[in-house]
């Protein structure tokens, strides 16, 4: 029979090396997000570090404290040629006999809907709702042989290569792109924007656009599906934001400020108390939205945008304190090349986000095809 049922435990063992220092920062702790990747800088950090656990290349982090909570497993497997460190919450463990299973097939088989749900059915009666070791090294799974778990595994890989391919271009993109900016923001004069923008208070009287046309903003200036329920909200004092117009929340956010541009093919409406404004038509020869965009989006905006905000326990960002915001505008054509260089940059995220969306799907249909394909044998 070319296919076999195998319990995780009998492949797996836990492994147990903490890091033996004691000031590690969050940029040098590493988390696992849902979408079973570690990222960098973690989230938060405990006082004394020296108790974290260290997870060499090639061996697997899971919290199986946070199954029952988050209804997913949170676990990934170091990619990379480095340790990382996590917290000890969490447990680390490698692969003992790859006759049996390749790390990455093991890793692929937990990469689905389907698994995370099965998981969470098998939490235990906690407040975290958490699974134990032990239940986990009982789940069994269906293998076919290394064989064809090689083949699977070698689709697998060609999609994280393109994907880590396009990240590296965005970082240099995004890096190459800021460099251009800094150059020129400190090489030039600046100038008050008040003359070349406008408040623009269109509202959705006639409901021309529904719920499927409400966003919202964050503070890293991206305009995002809302996450507020609107079914029942009258929507037709809504701001309507047209392309390459902006959007922003008077209201601080403690050194960010929240904003919106928009680079979509069509209008959007956003909340009444939000402020939209565009750059005048007159003026648009002279400065470039997505270049203004830019600027909006460095720290050190948020930060001066922050300091001249007014208030108490809620601060606010005004009007005329916007349009006080002064900039370098260098020559219309030397702002087309550095939005030439953005737009290769957001480009290129779109295509992330498309093979990352294509490769959480891909998994079980891989691991189905590996499955059938052991069993016709």
């Amino acid at each position: 029979m070319a296919l076999n049922k195998v319990k995780i435990g009998t492949f797996v063992e836990k492994y147990s090396e903490k890091c033996g220092i004691p000031n590690l920062t969050v940029n040098d702790i590493s988390g696992i997000n849902r979408d079973k990747e570690f990222f960098e800088p973690s989230k938060q950090v405990g006082a004394n570090t020296s108790g974290y656990s260290v997870v060499p290349p090639n061996y697997f982090a899971c919290n199986l404290m946070h199954v029952g909570r988050d209804v997913v497993l949170p676990i990934s497997m170091n990619h990379t040629k480095k340790n990382k460190i996590v917290s000890p919450a969490y447990t680390v463990f490698r692969i003992t006999d790859e006759t049996v299973i390749l790390k990455e097939y093991f890793f692929m088989c937990l990469k689905s809907n389907e698994k995370d749900r099965f998981f969470w059915f098998n939490t235990d009666s906690s407040v975290r709702d958490g699974m134990e070791w032990g239940v986990f090294c009982d789940v069994e799974l269906t293998l076919p042989s290394v064989d064809i778990q090689k083949k699977y595994v070698a689709i697998y890989k060609a999609i994280q290569k393109n994907i880590s391919t396009i990240k590296s271009g965005i970082d240099k993109s995004d890096y190459v792109c800021h460099v251009q900016l800094d150059k020129i923001l400190h090489s030039m004069p600046l100038k008050s924007i008040s003359s070349y923008i406008e408040q623009t208070d269109q509202r959705n009287n006639n409901m021309t656009y529904g719920e499927d046309s409400v966003k919202g903003m964050t503070i890293t200036k991206e305009v995002i599906p809302t996450k507020a329920n609107v079914s029942t909200t009258d929507l037709s004092n809504f701001l309507v934001v047209k392309p390459l117009e902006f959007v922003y929340n008077p209201r601080t956010h403690g050194k960010k400020i929240g904003l919106g541009f928009n680079l979509f093919d069509s209008p959007f409406i956003i909340s009444w108390n939000n402020t939209a404004f565009r750059i005048k038509p007159e003026k648009t020869k002279e400065l470039l939205p997505e270049y203004l965009y830019l600027c909006f989006c460095r720290d050190e905006w948020d930060r001066a945008a922050c300091f001249r905000s007014w208030g108490s326990s809620t601060e606010v960002f005004t009007w005329e304190s916007l349009c006080e915001t002064e900039i370098a505008i260098p020559s219309i054509e030397m702002q087309k090349d550095i939005v030439d260089i953005y737009k290769a940059y957001i480009e290129r995220k779109n295509i992330l986000e498309k093979l990352i969306e294509i490769e959480k799907t891909i998994c079980p249909i891989l691991i189905s095809g590996a499955i059938k394909e052991g069993d016709a044998k």
